[in-house]
């Protein structure tokens, strides 16, 4: 069974996330910013990633980075989740290291289409 985190400061959406990503059979584990993401990494390195934009403490930005430099950091699909529609900020996070682009609010056919995009199935 393949392995998602959920990275978002909101428990809301780390919920909705969840239940989505469980009903499409995934084992899911969560993480409330950047930085307690990049401890679950650490630990255990997931194939996927679905991480907010805008966290306290580290946001998606710098996390999407600072994975990519860890030892098999290069190997998760990064899904990238947005709340607004910004030229600027996509292509910041495609310098990060995301392989796509989500825009809140999502649900269950766009999380599909977008993890069958990376090829995380």
């Amino acid at each position: 069974m393949k392995q998602v985190l959920v990275v978002d400061d909101s428990p809301v959406i780390r919920k909705i996330a969840r239940r989505i990503l469980e009903g499409m059979r995934f084992q899911t584990s969560e993480a409330a910013d950047g930085k307690e993401a990049l401890a679950a990494c650490s630990f255990l390195m997931p194939d996927a990633i679905l991480v907010d934009w805008n966290m306290p403490v580290l946001d998606g930005f710098g996390f999407l980075k600072q994975l990519r430099r860890l030892p098999g950091g290069d190997r998760p699909k990064a899904v990238f989740c947005m709340s607004e529609y910004d030229v600027a900020l996509i292509a910041r996070a495609m310098h990060a290291g995301a392989d796509e682009i989500i825009m809140k609010p999502f649900d269950r056919d766009l999380i599909k289409s977008k993890f069958e995009t990376v090829d995380v199935n």
